[in-house]
């Protein structure tokens, strides 16, 4: 493999650990949790790893000796930054705790665990990885772990390998079904711990002991080292207003962050789109009448940022899609056999009245969207809904009646962005290098202390990594019941940006000032050397929480 002047550099970087983890540590223990909603239900489908305690690792000077064990790990779901030095940080803790300790990577994701698919990771691999961005060192895949006869398959290799252990590294979903599979494993005694690692570029597995999910911090300074490139243009050329969509389908985090370090004309923030009940006409009057007080002052120019999921906060889309939802869960095959030429016709008919309107009165494509191309969840793909190209389209429209009315008098010339994939495996900031390396060394540290059902956890972020505190959160504390294609089903609450904290309260305390005047901010490329206040800064978001605590 041709490495770049950069990599060989980067190869070299030793992550920082927090101090408990530096040498032996001795364990702490909280008093008995429970989940965020839906306690009874959630107990009594998780009877074995319910109520477990959340755990704090601190120095010890108390010599131990453990086993050598053997672990696997497994990748799920969609890349981040940062998510070999997870690997490699568990791969030198079972190190740290027995010399004779083993790692498996499962291949290509939960199938890997499936087909009995994998490798040996030895140290030669690892450190050819060590501080890289991607999946690649054993690939990632969506396979949901959550029938027993999957269970079981697995067990059958893990048993075979001698596998005590396994790490998956994943999204909300992703842990959602690590602990499943840990309860059926607890429940029939089978030896084998279970333990996650909080893995989404999007922000929303985040919760008072998660702080943060890895990738987040690499993904948002590349998306906002793009979006300042584009606001300088946009500043130099003056003739331009971008249209910037953003990876976040659930929940607005990337969106307001970026906004946070680049400071645009407009950003829209979904979860208060939601919250004020606001119309797609009311989104597109909001941003046309920016337009036209920029024009006003000769400013025909300027940047909006629009987060990939907004379409399903809009409340009466929400409604919409809801409603699809749980039609074609139920008439999926019933619909597949229509017509394509048909099909839209029939969603038409057998919608409720409200929503056969809306439904009818959408652009053919993003129609389609709605009701044709779906994710394996079921969800709809709103990463494929043009929402850029959407609004811009609307606003140029509004913009045009207002002139009729001589309510405006610019013009409005639009340029569309989607940034998501650049983001996903760029190579880790400092921030997630020390971070995920950090989180795999705790999941080793769980392991060893016999857990199982639980996340592996780092706080206390905003300080130096020195004074991270590494732990372990259980798993079904963060659950509650949600409907998933027409079924109510455990799953790990999604976090959505919270209007009354303090990372939105200053930012709509800024969003006026950004909106009439040009404010732009360059963050520039990450930097991964020189002075810590230019290599070691976490995200704008974690400072302000940090700060209204």
């Amino acid at each position: 493999m041709k490495k770049s002047a950069l990599q060989i550099a980067r190869a070299s970087y030793q992550p920082k650990l927090p101090k408990a983890l530096k040498g032996q540590v001795s364990i702490k223990e909280g008093t008995p949790t429970e989940s965020v909603a839906d306690q009874a239900e959630i107990k009594k489908l998780f009877p074995n790893t319910y109520g477990m305690p959340v755990i704090s690792f601190e120095p010890s000077n108390e010599s131990k000796n453990y086993p050598a064990v053997t672990a696997g790990v497994i990748l799920s779901g969609g890349q981040a930054p940062g998510g070999h030095n997870v690997i490699a940080g568990l791969f030198d803790g079972l190190k740290a705790i027995n010399k004779n300790s083993k790692l498996y990577g499962f291949l290509l994701g939960p199938a890997g665990l499936i087909e009995h698919n994998y490798i040996e990771l030895t140290s030669d691999i690892i450190d050819e990885y060590r501080n890289t961005g991607g999946f690649d060192i054993i690939g990632s895949g969506r396979t949901k772990l959550e029938t027993v006869e999957q269970f079981d398959k697995g067990l059958e290799i893990i048993k075979q390998l001698g596998i005590q252990a396994l790490v998956i590294i994943g999204g909300d979903d992703s842990n959602t079904n690590a602990c499943v599979l840990a309860e059926y494993y607890k429940k029939i005694n089978a030896g084998v711990q279970v333990i996650g690692c909080p893995k989404t570029i999007d922000g929303d597995l985040k919760n008072e002991m998660i702080e943060t999910s890895f990738g987040f911090d690499t993904a948002c300074k590349v998306y906002s080292e793009v979006i300042g490139n584009i606001q300088r243009d946009c500043n130099s050329a003056k003739k331009y207003w971008h249209f910037i969509k953003l990876m976040g389908r659930s929940a607005s985090h990337i969106a307001l962050e970026c906004a946070l370090q680049t400071q645009p004309n407009i950003c829209i923030i979904s979860e208060e789109v939601e919250e004020k009940n606001m119309s797609l006409d009311n989104v597109v009057t909001y941003i046309a009448d920016i337009v036209a007080a920029r024009a006003a002052e000769g400013n025909n120019f300027g940047t909006v940022l629009i987060p990939e999921g907004l379409i399903e906060f809009i409340p009466a889309m929400k409604k919409l899609i809801a409603e699809l939802n749980d039609f074609l869960a139920k008439n999926g095959n019933e619909f597949a056999m229509i017509k394509k030429s048909e099909q839209r016709n029939y969603i038409i008919n057998h919608l409720s009245p409200e929503n056969s309107a809306i439904y009818a009165s959408l652009p053919e494509g993003v129609a389609r969207q709605l009701s044709l191309d779906r994710d394996p969840h079921g969800n709809v793909q709103v990463s494929l809904i043009e929402t850029e190209k959407l609004l811009s389209e609307m606003v140029g429209k509004k913009l045009a009646e207002m002139k009729n009315e001589g309510k405006y008098t610019g013009k409005f010339a639009a340029q569309h962005h989607f940034f998501g994939y650049e983001g996903r495996c760029a190579a880790p900031s400092n921030f997630d290098a020390d971070y995920c390396y950090s989180l795999g060394y705790t999941a080793s540290a769980l392991i060893a202390e016999g857990k199982t059902g639980y996340m592996s956890s780092v706080r206390n972020t905003t300080k130096p990594a020195e004074e991270w505190i590494a732990g372990g959160v259980p798993v079904t504390m963060m659950m509650n019941m949600e409907r998933r294609h027409g079924e109510m089903k455990p799953v790990i609450q999604k976090a959505l940006v919270k209007l009354d904290d303090a990372p939105f309260k200053y930012f709509a305390s800024q969003r006026e000032t950004w909106a009439k005047d040009t404010c732009y901010v360059y963050p520039g490329p990450i930097q991964y050397f020189g002075p810590t206040e230019v290599c070691d800064q976490p995200t704008i978001t974690l400072v302000l929480e940090a700060q209204g605590k």
